[in-house]
């Protein structure tokens, strides 16, 4: 999962970028309502977190654009205001959910986690299966069989995005915009490396594979 930070604090907006980062997002950060427009208007998101203050745009104007462009990605608002007008000035703009800071993190992913939830019909599992895997996406863990398999955040965010799209051929280039950020060189193998990993601790002592290299093309998960 992709996500839009764009937010003028650095405290506040490393705060965030390295929580959800930790979390396994990919994660786009953007200090200004120009930058952030951009972004939203040029790049795969599936939220957006925009804080209200914000300098050359300011982060009402911002979603209001995005939402003239027909741009429907969910988005948060973060905002120092904490009357009941303003709050409401923010979700009638056309955002989705609106926090006050100061805040936890751990509500903001919360918050984050169910408007991508929402967002996506129809509502997103809490667990992904195909054949003999298993993904529980609340507690993080994935069986293979009986075989718990211990992931990195990268590692799990690559086959939650495989899962999704079982059978399916994903080139590199739909990974990287799902798995890394968007200034991601794409003429590293890091992609390569990382269908390695996953491939070593998923195929370990197994027969049959799982994850198939299409050549030229990209990767495939497919039911043992």
């Amino acid at each position: 999962m992709r996500i839009l930070v764009v937010e003028d604090d650095k405290k506040v907006a490393s705060l965030i970028v390295k929580g959800l980062k930790q979390e396994g997002f990919a994660v786009d950060h953007a200090a200004d309502g120009e930058d952030g427009l951009h972004l939203a208007l040029t790049e795969p998101y599936d939220a957006c977190i925009i804080d209200i203050m914000l300098p050359k745009l300011d982060g009402l104007n911002l979603i209001e654009e995005m939402r003239h462009q027909e741009i429907s990605t969910p988005v948060i608002i973060l905002s120092a205001k904490h009357s009941v007008d303003d709050r409401v000035k923010g979700l009638q703009t056309g955002s989705d959910d609106y926090l006050v800071k100061p805040f936890s993190f751990s509500e903001l992913l919360a918050r984050v986690q169910a408007l991508i939830r929402r967002a996506t019909p129809p509502a997103l599992p809490t667990r992904l299966v195909v054949g003999d895997l298993h993904m529980d996406l609340l507690t993080r863990e994935v069986f293979r069989g009986d075989q718990k398999i211990d992931l990195h955040p990268r590692e799990f965010a690559l086959l939650e995005y495989l899962m999704r799209n079982p059978g399916r051929v994903i080139s590199k280039t739909t990974i990287m915009e799902h798995v890394w950020e968007y200034n991601f060189d794409p003429q590293t193998n890091v992609v390569d490396v990382l269908v390695c990993r996953l491939r070593n601790k998923m195929e370990r002592g197994v027969e049959k594979k799982m994850i198939h290299t299409i050549r030229g093309v990209g990767y495939v998960l497919k039911p043992s």
